[in-house]
Order: C-alpha cells, then sequence, then structure tokens
C-alpha cells in the first residue's frame, strides 16, 4: 500500500471487522496501530496496540490520545473509523434516550471527531485516506432507529469531509457492511435476539458477510488503486440490499441447477 512512512491507525481494532482489517493491513506490509476502548491485541496480530483505552465519545481524549500515537509512531496517512455500538431493537415508545444518546455519540459524534483529529493534520500534510465503517441500516429501515440514524449521518459525513479535504489530497469513504458473522453478531444469534434464517433470506448470496470481505473493501480504499475515489459508499451487503423486495415478488429464486 503506498502510505508513504506513515502508519495506518485503526479505532476499535480489537475485535470484529476492525480487527479483521488490521491483520490484512498488516500482512501487506503495512505500519498499523490499533485503539479500543477495551484494548486487546488479538492472537496473531502483529499490529501495535495502544495500550490506553480509546474513547471516541471523549474529545479531548481523541485530541489527545491522536497527539500521542502521532508523536510516538510518527504520521497517520491512513484512518479506519472502526469503533462502534449496535443498537437497541426496541419499538419507538420504549427507547430510552441515555441508550439513543450512547449510539449516536459513539457511532456519529466519534467518527467525527476522530475523522476530523486525524484528518485536519493530513490535510496540512497533503496526504491521507480515511474509510469510515457505515451500515446497510444506515440506507434502509429497521427496528434499530438511533443505530440507523447514526449510521445514515456517518455516509453523508463521509461526503461532507470528501469535499472540505479534496483538494488538500484526503480522500474520505465508507464501507456499509450488511449482516457480518462478527463475535457480536454470533451473541446475538445465540441469545436468540437475531435470527440467522431471516439474516440471510433476503441476501442475494443467501449468507452473511465475512469480516475479510470488508476489510478487503477497506483496504482497497486505503490503497493506490482507488487513487481517484473520495466521498463514496461501499455496501459489502452478500447482496442485502439487491435482495431486500424481492419477498414481495415471491422471493428470491433458488441456485439454478446443471442440465441432466
Amino acid at each position: 500500500m503506498s502510505l508513504d512512512s506513515g502508519i495506518v491507525l485503526v479505532t476499535g481494532g480489537s475485535r470484529g471487522i476492525g480487527a479483521a482489517t488490521a491483520a490484512l493491513l498488516a500482512e501487506q506490509g503495512d505500519r498499523v496501530v490499533i485503539v479500543d476502548i477495551a484494548p486487546e491485541k488479538p492472537e496473531g496480530l502483529t499490529a501495535t496496540l495502544w495500550p490506553e483505552p480509546f474513547d471516541v465519545a471523549s474529545e479531548d481524549r481523541v485530541s489527545n490520545g491522536i497527539a500521542a500515537i502521532e508523536a510516538a509512531h510518527g504520521p497517520i496517512t491512513g484512518l479506519v473509523n472502526a469503533a462502534g455500538v449496535f443498537g437497541k431493537m426496541h419499538p419507538v415508545e420504549r427507547i430510552r434516550m441515555d441508550n439513543w444518546d450512547r449510539e449516536l455519540d459513539i457511532d456519529l459524534r466519534g467518527t467525527f471527531m476522530v475523522a476530523r483529529a486525524v484528518g485536519v493534520r493530513m490535510a496540512q500534510r497533503k496526504h491521507g485516506a480515511i474509510v469510515n465503517v457505515a451500515s446497510v441500516a444506515g440506507m434502509t429501515s429497521g427496528p434499530i432507529h438511533a443505530y440507523a440514524a447514526a449510521k445514515a449521518g456517518v455516509i453523508r459525513l463521509t461526503q461532507t469531509l470528501a469535499g472540505s479535504w479534496g483538494r488538500s489530497g484526503v480522500r474520505v469513504n465508507a464501507v456499509s457492511p450488511g449482516f457480518t458473522r462478527t463475535v457480536a453478531l454470533e451473541a446475538g444469534i445465540a441469545s436468540g435476539a437475531l435470527n440467522a434464517d431471516n439474516l440471510t433470506r433476503s441476501t442475494a448470496m443467501g449468507r452473511l458477510v465475512e469480516p475479510i470481505e470488508v476489510a478487503r473493501a477497506i483496504v482497497w480504499l486505503l490503497g493506490p488503486h482507488s487513487s481517484g475515489v473520495t466521498g463514496i459508499n461501499i455496501p459489502v451487503d452478500a447482496g442485502f440490499l439487491a435482495g431486500l423486495a424481492w419477498d414481495a415478488y415471491g422471493g428470491l429464486p433458488g441456485p439454478e441447477t446443471a442440465a441432466p
């Protein structure tokens, strides 16, 4: 990857999509630093773990943390905003505003504050790439009201930041994962809060997304092969958006069988 002599910072890098992305970047030779609210280095990961808890919802901790990371490891030339929390699935009348505020603070406000703290420095150096992790929830309707609103905001924020910093050499893009086989999703299925068949029924490919598949899209957006790309949002959803409306027409067709 052409990120000069700088580092790639991955928020939420101790687990899920963040960890998968950090591992892929490290495998191809990038210098990677991961941060997390509960810092833990995944087994086998060669990236550097920032030992202090990194709270994306705290303006002071973000600002001070980014300054300390650059002082210790050099300029951040790539940023992956993967820190986030999933939404509470409640009817509208049961939504607690403290839950609403927490989800927007972490998923939207936190994404902005980290992108701003890093992006301003990138713009001053005239070089950098940022990828925000949004969600297909921000592109559709579902009973995760705060989460959907936050992720829709991340998609729009990505475009505004791309416009703000494009002429300063900074690219800003987003990926929107569909239902992805993370530890958190598997726990939701195991607890009965989520149903695996329901999650995959509307996907054109008939399956969940793997974290590495989202990581590959992120790495592409960070790298030189996407040098002319900024302000876009790429769904990585196993065809969830493509298949969503097919139930109204009798459902998605099954796999074709070879002629006898």
